[in-house]
Order: C-alpha cells, then sequence, then structure tokens
C-alpha cells in the first residue's frame, strides 16, 4: 500500500511539473530582422510626421496669403467706390476756376447786382454737388509752403509774410476724399535776398 501511495506521489508530482513546464511564458527572442523593420517604421513615422508639419505650415501661410488677399481685394474695392468719378471731377473743377473768376471780375467791375447773384449761386451748386462726392477746396494763403499740395508759379518779396509762406492762391487745390486731387497754383514768399542785402549793408 505504501509502495501504491509512493507511485501515486511521484507520478502527481511529475504531472504537476509538466502542467508547469506548459503553463510557463514563452520568452521571445527579436531577431535581426524585426529589429531592422522596428527601425524603418521609426523612420518613416518621423518622415511622415515632419511631412505632415510641412503640409500644415503650408496650409498656414497659404490662409494667410488668401486672407491678406481678400483684404486687399475689399480695399481697392472701397477705393473704386470713393474714387470712381475722379476723372469727371477733374473735368468739371475749370467750370468751377470760372465761376470764381467770373464773380471776382464782376464784384470789380461793379456788374449788375441780380447778374453776380445768378453766377454766386451756379457756383454754391457746384461746390455742394462736388462736396457729396467728397471734394473739398482747401486754404494755401498764408500756410507754409508744401510741395504735396502746392505749386509754386512764382516767388516774391513779402516782408511782412515769413520766408517759405504762400502769399497768394493763383488757383485753388481740392482733396477727394482726404486725398490730394488737385494741387493748389501760388505765390510764394522769398525774403532770403531782401535779408541778405540788408545784412551787408
Amino acid at each position: 500500500m505504501s509502495g501504491f501511495k509512493s507511485d501515486f506521489s511521484k507520478k502527481g508530482s511529475h504531472d504537476s511539473q509538466s502542467r508547469e513546464e506548459k503553463t510557463a511564458p514563452e520568452v521571445l527572442h527579436e531577431s535581426p530582422e524585426s529589429s531592422g523593420d522596428l527601425t524603418e517604421l521609426h523612420q518613416a513615422l518621423a518622415e511622415k510626421t515632419k511631412e505632415a508639419e510641412e503640409n500644415y505650415t503650408r496650409l498656414l501661410r497659404l490662409a494667410a496669403d488668401m486672407e491678406n488677399l481678400k483684404k486687399r481685394q475689399e480695399r481697392e474695392r472701397a477705393d473704386l467706390l470713393q474714387f470712381a468719378n475722379e476723372n469727371l471731377v477733374k473735368e468739371l473743377l475749370p467750370v468751377v476756376d470760372n465761376l470764381e473768376l467770373a464773380l471776382a471780375h464782376g464784384r470789380q467791375l461793379e456788374t449788375p447786382k441780380a447778374l453776380l447773384e445768378g453766377i454766386e449761386r451756379v457756383y454754391q451748386g457746384f461746390l455742394k454737388a462736388l462736396e457729396r462726392f467728397g471734394v473739398t477746396p482747401f486754404d494755401s494763403a498764408g500756410q507754409p509752403f508744401d510741395p504735396a499740395f502746392h505749386n509754386a508759379m512764382m516767388q516774391e518779396e513779402a516782408p511782412e509774410i515769413p520766408d517759405g509762406c504762400v502769399i497768394k492762391e493763383l488757383q485753388k487745390g481740392y482733396l477727394m476724399n482726404q486725398r490730394l486731387l488737385r494741387p493748389a497754383m501760388v505765390t510764394v514768399a522769398c525774403n532770403t535776398q531782401n535779408t541778405e542785402n540788408t545784412q551787408t549793408d
């Protein structure tokens, strides 16, 4: 009986050992080929990541360019609306100049009052019409000469006016929506030569 138990014990121990061997996890060893494949995958992933970043950067740049184009088109459209009648207005300015001259001469020659009033109404009507299109005259007399707004037609000595200032307007200048439409033709004070002569004496 004891022999039977001993054999049974040995058999049970052997079976238990066999089960442990069967259930023991297998240790996987990477082959050189598997390691190389993993390296290639990492390289491919890095390349695709870089490519995606470059595409995203190009997309951002393209979006910025499109936004700038949109803003430029809006500015051009606004300028077109504001200055669409610029050439027509320039053609009308000489008419306004002639009305101003007619009024000035009429006052000097004591022209009948009714005629002067008629010319004045036409003149004011032109100014109001121009103003509706953003066209306004600017004053130059007594102002420092500015080549951006003035055309100097002549120079005169005028001790009572600072050197380089406008003595009188020969033709009015105009702005259109705060942009220069026509520069003023002016006479400029030039007292430098007179001052030098006085100092020499």
